[in-house]
Protein backbone atom coordinates (compact mmCIF):
# COMPACT_ATOMS: atom_id res chain seq x y z
CA UNK A 1 0.00 0.00 0.00
CA UNK A 2 2.73 1.81 0.48
CA UNK A 3 3.97 1.90 -3.02
CA UNK A 4 0.67 2.56 -4.63
CA UNK A 5 0.94 6.18 -5.18
CA UNK A 6 4.12 5.65 -6.87
CA UNK A 7 2.15 3.24 -8.78
CA UNK A 8 -0.45 4.97 -9.35
CA UNK A 9 1.85 7.83 -10.42
CA UNK A 10 3.58 6.05 -12.91
CA UNK A 11 0.62 4.43 -14.36
CA UNK A 12 -1.10 7.60 -14.94
CA UNK A 13 2.23 8.57 -16.63
CA UNK A 14 2.45 5.57 -19.23
CA UNK A 15 -1.01 6.37 -20.11
CA UNK A 16 -0.43 9.61 -20.94
CA UNK A 17 2.92 9.18 -23.18
CA UNK A 18 0.82 6.16 -24.80
CA UNK A 19 -2.05 8.13 -25.60
CA UNK A 20 -0.15 11.02 -27.38
CA UNK A 21 1.82 8.93 -29.12
CA UNK A 22 -1.74 6.60 -30.38
CA UNK A 23 -3.98 9.41 -29.91
CA UNK A 24 -4.59 8.90 -33.88
CA UNK A 25 -5.50 5.48 -33.45
CA UNK A 26 -7.18 5.70 -30.15
CA UNK A 27 -9.50 8.46 -30.55
CA UNK A 28 -12.85 7.02 -31.93
CA UNK A 29 -13.77 9.88 -34.33
CA UNK A 30 -12.44 12.74 -35.76
CA UNK A 31 -11.34 15.02 -32.80
CA UNK A 32 -12.32 18.73 -35.00
CA UNK A 33 -15.30 16.76 -37.37
CA UNK A 34 -18.69 19.35 -37.18
CA UNK A 35 -21.92 17.07 -36.55
CA UNK A 36 -23.74 19.87 -35.57
CA UNK A 37 -27.11 17.71 -35.54
CA UNK A 38 -25.14 15.44 -32.70
CA UNK A 39 -24.31 18.92 -30.89
CA UNK A 40 -24.63 18.42 -26.60
CA UNK A 41 -25.43 15.17 -26.54
CA UNK A 42 -24.66 13.43 -23.31
CA UNK A 43 -22.15 10.66 -22.86
CA UNK A 44 -23.81 7.28 -24.11
CA UNK A 45 -22.75 4.62 -26.16
CA UNK A 46 -22.76 6.22 -29.24
CA UNK A 47 -20.00 8.92 -27.80
CA UNK A 48 -18.78 7.31 -24.78
CA UNK A 49 -17.86 11.42 -23.06
CA UNK A 50 -20.52 12.73 -24.85
CA UNK A 51 -20.36 15.64 -27.65
CA UNK A 52 -19.77 19.18 -27.60
CA UNK A 53 -21.61 22.00 -28.73
CA UNK A 54 -20.49 21.94 -32.68
CA UNK A 55 -21.18 18.09 -32.30
CA UNK A 56 -17.26 17.15 -32.21
CA UNK A 57 -16.39 13.73 -30.14
CA UNK A 58 -15.29 14.81 -26.81
CA UNK A 59 -13.48 11.77 -26.17
CA UNK A 60 -11.52 12.07 -29.21
CA UNK A 61 -10.80 15.50 -28.28
CA UNK A 62 -9.52 14.87 -24.69
CA UNK A 63 -7.24 12.04 -26.32
CA UNK A 64 -5.67 14.60 -28.84
CA UNK A 65 -5.59 16.71 -25.81
CA UNK A 66 -3.08 15.29 -24.26
CA UNK A 67 -0.65 15.41 -27.42
CA UNK A 68 -0.47 19.48 -26.45
CA UNK A 69 -0.13 19.02 -22.87
CA UNK A 70 2.93 16.53 -23.09
CA UNK A 71 4.42 18.48 -25.83
CA UNK A 72 4.24 21.26 -23.63
CA UNK A 73 5.36 19.78 -20.25
CA UNK A 74 8.20 18.08 -22.48
CA UNK A 75 9.76 21.05 -24.39
CA UNK A 76 9.14 23.23 -21.88
CA UNK A 77 10.89 21.36 -19.11
CA UNK A 78 13.86 20.18 -21.33
CA UNK A 79 14.66 23.68 -22.42
CA UNK A 80 14.48 24.78 -18.74
CA UNK A 81 16.35 22.26 -17.10
CA UNK A 82 19.13 22.58 -20.07
CA UNK A 83 19.28 26.66 -19.45
CA UNK A 84 19.31 26.30 -15.57
CA UNK A 85 21.76 23.83 -15.76
CA UNK A 86 23.80 25.60 -17.44
CA UNK A 87 23.88 28.66 -15.29
CA UNK A 88 23.56 27.36 -12.39
CA UNK A 89 26.41 24.78 -12.88
CA UNK A 90 29.11 28.17 -13.98
CA UNK A 91 27.56 30.37 -11.48
CA UNK A 92 28.56 27.78 -8.69
CA UNK A 93 31.47 26.28 -9.62
CA UNK A 94 33.14 29.49 -10.85
CA UNK A 95 31.54 31.46 -7.67
CA UNK A 96 33.03 34.99 -7.09
CA UNK A 97 31.47 37.64 -9.64
CA UNK A 98 30.59 35.33 -11.70
CA UNK A 99 28.02 33.72 -9.51
CA UNK A 100 27.16 36.95 -8.15
CA UNK A 101 25.70 38.41 -11.24
CA UNK A 102 24.04 35.25 -12.36
CA UNK A 103 22.46 35.10 -8.76
CA UNK A 104 21.02 38.69 -9.25
CA UNK A 105 19.61 37.87 -13.01
CA UNK A 106 17.65 35.29 -11.01
CA UNK A 107 16.23 37.72 -8.48
CA UNK A 108 15.27 39.93 -11.16
CA UNK A 109 13.04 37.17 -12.72
CA UNK A 110 11.64 35.88 -9.63
CA UNK A 111 10.20 39.16 -8.59
CA UNK A 112 7.67 39.22 -11.52
CA UNK A 113 4.95 36.44 -10.99
CA UNK A 114 5.63 34.00 -13.36
CA UNK A 115 1.58 33.39 -14.57
CA UNK A 116 1.31 36.93 -15.51
CA UNK A 117 4.58 37.50 -17.26
CA UNK A 118 3.79 34.42 -18.92
CA UNK A 119 0.16 36.07 -19.96
CA UNK A 120 1.96 39.11 -21.03
CA UNK A 121 4.92 37.30 -22.93
CA UNK A 122 1.80 35.75 -25.03
CA UNK A 123 -0.43 38.77 -25.35
CA UNK A 124 2.43 40.62 -27.03
CA UNK A 125 4.07 37.57 -29.05
CA UNK A 126 0.10 36.65 -30.15
CA UNK A 127 -1.19 33.57 -29.01
CA UNK A 128 0.10 29.75 -30.20
CA UNK A 129 0.80 27.14 -28.80
CA UNK A 130 5.26 28.28 -29.61
CA UNK A 131 4.88 31.44 -27.58
CA UNK A 132 3.21 29.50 -24.44
CA UNK A 133 6.05 27.18 -24.61
CA UNK A 134 8.77 30.21 -25.16
CA UNK A 135 6.36 32.50 -22.00
CA UNK A 136 7.22 29.27 -19.90
CA UNK A 137 10.71 28.88 -20.72
CA UNK A 138 11.71 31.91 -20.00
CA UNK A 139 10.10 31.54 -16.72
CA UNK A 140 10.96 28.06 -15.76
CA UNK A 141 14.66 28.23 -16.26
CA UNK A 142 15.41 29.82 -12.97
CA UNK A 143 14.75 27.23 -10.65
CA UNK A 144 16.62 25.04 -11.90
CA UNK A 145 19.60 27.26 -11.48
CA UNK A 146 19.19 27.90 -8.11
CA UNK A 147 18.82 24.56 -7.04
CA UNK A 148 21.93 23.27 -9.48
CA UNK A 149 23.62 26.41 -7.92
CA UNK A 150 23.50 25.15 -4.35
CA UNK A 151 23.65 21.43 -5.58
CA UNK A 152 27.29 22.74 -7.01
CA UNK A 153 28.12 24.78 -3.98
CA UNK A 154 28.09 21.27 -1.94
CA UNK A 155 29.47 18.88 -4.34
CA UNK A 156 32.46 21.07 -4.86
CA UNK A 157 33.64 20.76 -1.57
CA UNK A 158 33.52 16.78 -1.19
CA UNK A 159 37.13 15.21 -1.10
CA UNK A 160 37.09 13.20 -4.21
CA UNK A 161 36.09 17.19 -6.12
CA UNK A 162 39.21 17.90 -4.25
CA UNK A 163 41.32 14.80 -5.25
CA UNK A 164 40.55 15.56 -9.02
CA UNK A 165 41.37 18.73 -9.02
CA UNK A 166 44.94 17.90 -7.12
CA UNK A 167 45.12 15.10 -9.92
CA UNK A 168 45.06 17.90 -12.69
CA UNK A 169 41.54 17.42 -13.94
CA UNK A 170 40.30 20.13 -15.67
CA UNK A 171 37.52 22.19 -14.53
CA UNK A 172 35.06 20.98 -17.31
CA UNK A 173 36.25 17.44 -16.65
CA UNK A 174 35.57 17.76 -12.92
CA UNK A 175 31.78 19.61 -13.18
CA UNK A 176 30.75 16.85 -16.34
CA UNK A 177 32.23 14.10 -14.63
CA UNK A 178 31.97 14.04 -10.84
CA UNK A 179 29.96 16.92 -10.11
CA UNK A 180 27.14 17.15 -12.53
CA UNK A 181 26.29 13.09 -12.08
CA UNK A 182 25.40 13.92 -8.36
CA UNK A 183 23.10 17.20 -8.92
CA UNK A 184 21.33 14.45 -11.38
CA UNK A 185 18.57 13.12 -8.81
CA UNK A 186 17.36 16.90 -7.34
CA UNK A 187 17.21 17.59 -10.50
CA UNK A 188 14.97 15.35 -11.52
CA UNK A 189 12.79 15.14 -8.89
CA UNK A 190 12.32 19.32 -10.05
CA UNK A 191 11.48 18.50 -13.67
CA UNK A 192 8.40 16.12 -12.73
CA UNK A 193 6.84 18.62 -10.45
CA UNK A 194 8.15 21.10 -13.26
CA UNK A 195 6.09 18.73 -15.96
CA UNK A 196 2.78 19.02 -13.95
CA UNK A 197 3.24 22.86 -13.84
CA UNK A 198 3.58 23.56 -16.97
CA UNK A 199 0.17 21.26 -17.95
CA UNK A 200 -1.57 23.51 -15.82
CA UNK A 201 -0.49 27.03 -16.89
CA UNK A 202 -1.10 25.69 -20.66
CA UNK A 203 -4.42 24.96 -19.91
CA UNK A 204 -4.46 28.27 -17.87
CA UNK A 205 -3.72 29.95 -20.76
CA UNK A 206 -5.37 28.11 -23.39
CA UNK A 207 -8.09 28.79 -21.38
CA UNK A 208 -7.77 32.27 -21.88
CA UNK A 209 -7.73 32.15 -25.22
CA UNK A 210 -3.75 32.70 -25.34
CA UNK A 211 -2.64 29.23 -26.73
CA UNK A 212 -3.50 26.50 -28.41
CA UNK A 213 -5.83 27.26 -31.39
CA UNK A 214 -9.35 26.21 -33.03
CA UNK A 215 -9.92 23.34 -34.06
CA UNK A 216 -6.63 21.90 -32.54
CA UNK A 217 -7.85 20.37 -29.48
CA UNK A 218 -7.15 21.68 -25.77
CA UNK A 219 -7.69 20.36 -22.42
CA UNK A 220 -7.81 24.31 -21.33
CA UNK A 221 -9.72 25.45 -24.61
CA UNK A 222 -12.22 22.67 -23.84
CA UNK A 223 -12.81 23.92 -20.55
CA UNK A 224 -13.22 27.61 -21.79
CA UNK A 225 -15.47 26.30 -24.59
CA UNK A 226 -17.77 24.23 -22.13
CA UNK A 227 -18.35 27.14 -19.50
CA UNK A 228 -21.35 28.52 -20.94
CA UNK A 229 -22.96 25.31 -21.19
CA UNK A 230 -22.25 24.27 -17.93
CA UNK A 231 -25.81 24.13 -16.41
CA UNK A 232 -27.21 22.10 -19.41
CA UNK A 233 -23.82 20.15 -20.40
CA UNK A 234 -21.43 20.07 -17.35
CA UNK A 235 -19.81 17.20 -19.19
CA UNK A 236 -18.62 19.24 -21.55
CA UNK A 237 -16.03 21.15 -18.33
CA UNK A 238 -15.99 17.73 -16.56
CA UNK A 239 -13.95 15.25 -18.60
CA UNK A 240 -11.41 17.97 -19.29
CA UNK A 241 -11.33 18.93 -15.84
CA UNK A 242 -10.25 14.91 -14.56
CA UNK A 243 -8.07 14.60 -17.52
CA UNK A 244 -6.23 17.67 -15.83
CA UNK A 245 -6.07 16.75 -12.16
CA UNK A 246 -5.50 13.22 -13.08
CA UNK A 247 -2.56 13.58 -14.75
CA UNK A 248 -1.39 16.79 -12.58
CA UNK A 249 -2.00 14.40 -9.76
CA UNK A 250 -0.13 11.01 -11.13
CA UNK A 251 3.07 13.63 -11.92
CA UNK A 252 3.33 14.92 -8.61
CA UNK A 253 3.09 11.31 -7.03
CA UNK A 254 5.58 10.18 -9.44
CA UNK A 255 7.40 13.12 -8.58
CA UNK A 256 6.79 12.27 -4.30
CA UNK A 257 8.21 8.72 -4.63
CA UNK A 258 11.21 9.87 -7.19
CA UNK A 259 12.31 12.33 -4.27
CA UNK A 260 11.44 9.62 -1.44
CA UNK A 261 13.49 6.99 -3.28
CA UNK A 262 16.33 9.85 -3.46
CA UNK A 263 16.59 10.26 0.45
CA UNK A 264 16.31 6.30 0.75
CA UNK A 265 19.05 6.15 -1.24
CA UNK A 266 21.11 8.83 0.49
CA UNK A 267 21.95 10.22 -2.90
CA UNK A 268 24.69 12.85 -2.66
CA UNK A 269 23.28 15.35 -4.33
CA UNK A 270 20.25 14.76 -2.23
CA UNK A 271 22.27 16.46 1.09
Amino acid sequence: MRRFPAWFGGAVCAALVLSAALAPWLAPADPAAQHLALRLLPPGAGHLLGTDALGRDILSRVIHGSRVSLYVAVVTVAVSLAIGTLVGSVAGYKGGWVEEGAMRVVDVFLAFPGILLAIALTAVLGPSLHNVILALCIMGWVGYARLVRGQVLLARELAYVESARALGCSGLRVMGRHILPNVFGPVLVEATFAMAGAIVAEAGLSFLGLGTQPPTPSWGSMLAEGRQFILVAPHLTVWPGVAILLTVLGINLLGDALRDRMRGTGTPAGQ
